[in-house]
């Protein structure tokens, strides 16, 4: 539809006065610890929101038998899922649609905070200091969920909402499987279009890698340290099987190995040790040690090729590197087998967010391809739904001191509503919320 100057002008005014009530909310999520098994707490106040935003709301768990069979389906790290609930907000439309539906995706799950000490506050008690918000969880991606929140509320204050069907989505475990996106799929949830605020720094995605989990299991010898020479030392082993693995993150980190999306990146792969564990007494060579690897890879490469490619490094080390001889190995896929994805850039979807973007900030927005990985790949590979990432400027998730600009989550809602609107058509509400 034809939105009008006027019209751009009263949502952004309209979500500019919703600031104060939109930090409050985050504050609250984020104080919320919902790290993976933890998310409960969370998603009952996703659910007391969207009923006061007067959705239908369904709460639901994850149902393994219903879903491991899917393409995209990743074996859960832990296993699970009772109580541990996806929780999606439904807006119907006063009489038959006149727009287009929209699915607003976001997850509840948060990654682990690290050392405490190392942060300036507490990482789950909500900090507003310098225009952000400080605390795990505030950009990746509290802040996004609040700004769909926050774009509907100020629709409903100027006395719209959206002509279409709107599927509100809080899942769980988008940091390790993805498979609170993939059940609201094998739920039936469908739109026109999916839109998930990851912290974009007001970019839009357009491509996004494939990310694979696997943990390596060896054996060594173990022995008394008085002759460690007798031994084989399993963790030391580690290093040498991950330098194997890193000889495989440079190949394909060539210029001729790299996919079209992500020519001008410098290292668009990377390979991460992210865990290792082993030995059992302090005076002996470790006999066995596990350690968890995080493996990128490109748009196109199925997860069997990776596999096979991943197998066969780390069965030519065991083999040929003399620092192995006489350690044996195993592996294991458990956590992210995710495909990669391209977004098409002439899509209605990315031509709206990008007319949003334009007429809310006076620019033109930039286009980039991640180098990790987001639940969009469940709508755009399996769901024929066209999905991207746009969401608030965020540093330190991740890692310590996490934040989110609070301009920069409110500029989202702006866009979010303005592009809701179009999307969606608009007609009048009812009620106010």
């Amino acid at each position: 539809m034809d939105i009008d100057d006027n019209l751009v002008s009263r949502i952004r005014d309209e979500t500019t006065a919703l600031t104060d009530e939109a930090v409050r909310f985050l504050c609250a999520l984020v104080n919320e610890g919902s790290l993976l098994g933890e998310e409960q707490s969370a998603q009952d106040l996703m659910a007391s929101t969207f009923t006061d935003m007067g959705l239908t709301v369904e709460r639901f768990d994850i149902d393994l038998a219903e879903i491991s069979h899917l393409p995209g389906f990743s074996p859960p790290v832990i296993d699970n899922y009772t109580g541990r609930e996806n929780v999606v907000g439904l807006h119907a439309p006063n009489g038959n649609p006149v727009g287009k539906s929209l699915i607003l995706n976001g997850h509840i799950d948060v990654v682990p905070t690290g050392a405490v000490s190392l942060w300036t506050n507490h990482p789950f008690q909500a900090t507003v200091r310098d225009g952000r918000v400080y605390g795990r969880g505030s950009g990746d991606m509290k802040a996004g969920i609040v700004a769909y929140c926050m774009a509907f509320r100020a629709l409903a204050r100027l006395g719209l909402q959206p002509a279409s069907p709107v599927i509100m989505q809080s899942v769980i475990e988008e940091e390790c499987t993805g498979n609170g996106a993939l059940a609201c799929l094998a739920r039936g949830y469908r739109a026109d279009a999916a839109v998930i605020p990851e912290p974009m720094d007001g970019h839009l995605m357009t491509a996004q890698l494939g990310v694979m989990w696997l943990t390596i299991h060896l054996t060594g010898k173990p022995v008394h340290v008085a002759d460690t020479s007798a031994g084989i030392n399993a963790i030391e082993s580690a290093y040498v099987v991950f330098q194997a693995l890193q000889e495989l993150e440079e190949e394909w980190n060539t210029p001729e190995s790299r996919h079209e999306c992500y020519r001008d990146h410098i290292h668009p792969v990377n390979f991460n040790l992210g865990k290792l564990s082993g030995g059992e007494w302090a005076s002996s060579v470790p006999c066995s040690t596990s350690f968890d690897v995080r493996v990128g890879f490109y748009p196109g490469m199925t997860t069997e090729q990776v596999r096979g490619a991943l197998e066969d490094c780390i069965h030519t080390a065991l083999k040929t590197d003399p620092r192995l001889a006489g350690v044996n190995g195993t592996i294991e896929y458990r956590g992210f087998q995710a495909e990669g994805c391209v977004m098409d850039p002439d899509s209605d979807l990315m031509q709206g967010i990008s007319d949003a973007h334009r007429r809310i900030t006076n620019k033109p927005i930039e286009q980039v391809a991640t180098t990790a990985t987001t639940d969009c790949r469940f709508f755009e590979l399996y769901g024929n739904i066209p999905a991207t990432c746009y969401g608030p400027e965020s540093d330190g998730y991740h890692g310590i001191d996490e934040w989110v600009s609070i301009d920069s989550m409110m500029q989202v809602t702006q866009v979010l509503a303005l592009f809701m609107a179009d999307w969606c058509g608009l007609e009048e509400r009812k009620n106010t919320i």
